[in-house]
């Protein structure tokens, strides 16, 4: 059978992601595995008709896909985005549908849930027969178990191919109806008090709303606010996976367009971030997957700490509970705080309005309060995986990170750089195998537990 193999990597065949696809490949021999560096080659299937008919031909005739990706920034590649956009914008999922498929990244396990989700997503929307996520560590394919259950997984892929097995749909179609919104006047703007605000939108052709709704926030806030389109912003290209930030945040890119230059000066320097965009196939558009892979080049360290953040998005919001995710799980990891998330899915200007002023407020008073809240399980685990692996073995690589993570003081919440922690486990973990002692603690553990809550509680308001 023949396997088209959609490469998400913008390094082609030094793909990391790749060398697993081609170790299940020299194993069923007898299967023929192509690969398509669609990634690499976006601007040439984007802009030559004929390549890219070439692409989607060899589709057609192929028995199944694997869609092969690295992760860049919790999604697939901003290249890889744009392929996928294609297929929507010029009509040809038909060459998919019906075809077996299965997902296969490489990573730290950095939401690679959230990428796995997303490309589910798509293949669901494309009609086609998804078998299998399979999500390893970047090193797996180095040890035995890694090995093992690589080839569990080419097997069961390529058992569901010959026996034609049933597969179950995971997510529903979205629907959504573009209306044309006219914002009414503003009453009353906010004042941000010398905060400095970017709002940053996508201008792409057809998405009038953005324009609409962006504007509707540059009215609704006095200050200094820079009113930026994403279209005009100087973006050669994406991110190429080279690390050749790692060392020292250094791009290869630098003075090669003007993106690193205004991500420093206008983003970086910004107290309050408005980021506007549509819904395009389950994320938002291409553009803004490169304008978020390229910011790599800060690697792990999140240089947004501090900010204040808000989402307007145009499309079925709702509707996304994996765009809900990133977007939330992009805020704290980066330690921005999430202020909130508008759509114009609401179809009503009168509503609209009305949630774009309440934004706004909501904006100016965090802003001016310098709000916080406290992170969930996205932004916790996030940052511990990347402590973790940045403490570990990817110090040597990232060692502009592993500097700024000893100066942040990352690396002290490992439980065993706390003293109280370590006394706690080494005398107090003892004593309580002690029969009365245990009995003592067990009978009294719940009044122990909340007791210096209800401490705090009685002399709330005394200061």
């Amino acid at each position: 059978m023949k396997i088209i193999v959609l490469n998400g990597s913008p390094k082609g065949d030094n793909s990391g992601t790749l060398q697993y696809v081609n170790y299940l490949a020299k194993l069923h021999s007898q299967h023929q595995f192509e690969a398509l560096h669609v990634a690499q080659r976006i601007r040439r299937i984007e802009q030559d008709p004929a390549a890219f008919a070439e692409t989607i031909e060899k589709i057609r005739q192929a028995d199944a896909v694997i869609w092969s990706f690295p992760l860049y920034y919790m999604l697939v590649h901003g290249h890889y985005k744009r392929f996928i956009e294609l297929i929507f914008e010029r009509g040809v999922q038909d060459a998919f549908a019906g075809k077996y498929t299965a997902a296969i990244s490489t990573s730290i396990h950095f939401f690679d849930n959230t990428a796995h989700n997303y490309i589910h997503g798509i293949c669901d929307d494309l009609g086609m027969r998804f078998v299998e996520s399979f999500s390893p560590d970047m090193s797996d394919l180095f040890n035995l178990e890694g090995r093992k259950q690589l080839e569990g997984f080419g097997r069961r892929f390529l058992a569901a191919l010959e026996t034609g097995a049933p597969t179950q749909r995971k997510y529903a179609p979205v629907t959504w109806q573009p209306w044309s919104y006219q914002p009414g006047p503003v009453n009353s703007p906010k004042d941000l008090g010398g905060k400095k605000t970017v709002i940053l939108y996508d201008g792409e052709p057809g998405q009038a709303n953005i324009l609409s709704m962006a504007q509707r926030l540059r009215d609704s806030l006095k200050g200094e606010v820079r009113f930026v389109n994403l279209r005009e912003v100087d973006i050669k290209a994406g991110c190429q996976g080279c690390i050749h930030c790692g060392m020292d945040n250094e791009c290869v890119f630098e003075g090669k367009d003007g993106y690193i230059e205004f991500y420093r000066s206008t983003i970086m320097t910004s107290d309050v971030l408005i980021y506007l965009g549509a819904i395009h196939d389950r994320y938002l558009s291409a553009r803004w997957k490169t304008f978020f892979d390229r910011s790599f080049f800060n690697t792990h360290t999140p240089v947004l700490r501090g900010k204040h953040m808000a989402f307007v998005l145009s499309g079925p919001f709702s509707r996304q509970e994996n765009l809900h995710e990133l977007l939330q799980g992009y805020a704290e990891v980066m330690d921005i705080q999430l202020v909130g998330v508008v759509s114009d899915e609401v179809g009503s200007p009168v509503d609209l309005d009305a949630l774009l002023d309440q934004l706004a407020a909501n904006i100016t008073a965090a802003a001016l309060e310098k709000s916080t809240r406290p992170a969930t399980f996205l932004g916790v685990g996030g940052m511990k995986v990347f402590r973790d692996d940045i403490w570990g073995r990817l110090r040597a690589v990232f060692q502009a990170d592993y500097r700024a993570y000893r100066r942040l003081g990352t690396f002290k919440t490992f439980p065993q750089r706390q003293f109280g922690v370590v006394m706690l486990n080494t005398f107090g973990a003892p004593l309580l195998r002690i029969p009365p002692v245990k009995r003592w603690f067990q009978k009294s553990m719940i009044k122990n537990m909340v007791m210096p809550a209800k401490q705090m509680v009685e002399r709330a308001g005394a200061n």
